[in-house]
């Protein structure tokens, strides 16, 4: 059984599913990836996803729909995405095991590939 890449809030969800609605019959939903960029190193991306590419990876919930680019794979596994307002800002954010650093402003972070050994150990250790 493989590892699930990335996990996705009720706020999450509702917020893509939003986004798809108020995009057009075209969009189907976001696609997130993660490109160099910023004082940390790394930034997440997402875009509008009108037509699907076969070779990323879908998550879904509750309707919404999130391709992962997979380029990004590695470093995504374990993360939980959430969707939060503040009184400053709205937006998504990653909770990601395999971010080791982030910038002071939180536009960008540090992440390791994730360590596929370690992860098989604690799949073991639950299903045990």
């Amino acid at each position: 059984m493989g590892f699930q890449i990335m996990s996705m809030s009720d706020a999450a969800a509702n917020r893509v599913k939003a986004i798809v609605e108020n995009s057009g019959a075209e969009a189907k939903g976001i696609r997130v990836g993660i490109k160099k960029g910023g004082c940390a190193g790394m930034e997440y991306t997402i875009d509008l996803v009108s037509e699907p590419n076969g070779k990323d990876d879908l998550i879904e919930r509750d309707g919404a729909s999130v391709w992962i680019d997979p380029a990004a794979v590695l470093y995504l596994l374990g993360t939980e995405m959430d969707f939060e307002t503040t009184t400053l800002r709205s937006g998504f954010t990653f909770h990601n095991p395999n971010q080791t650093s982030a910038c002071g402003c939180g536009e960008s972070v540090e992440l390791k590939a994730a360590d596929l050994a370690e992860l098989a150990r604690k799949r073991e250790a639950e299903t045990a």
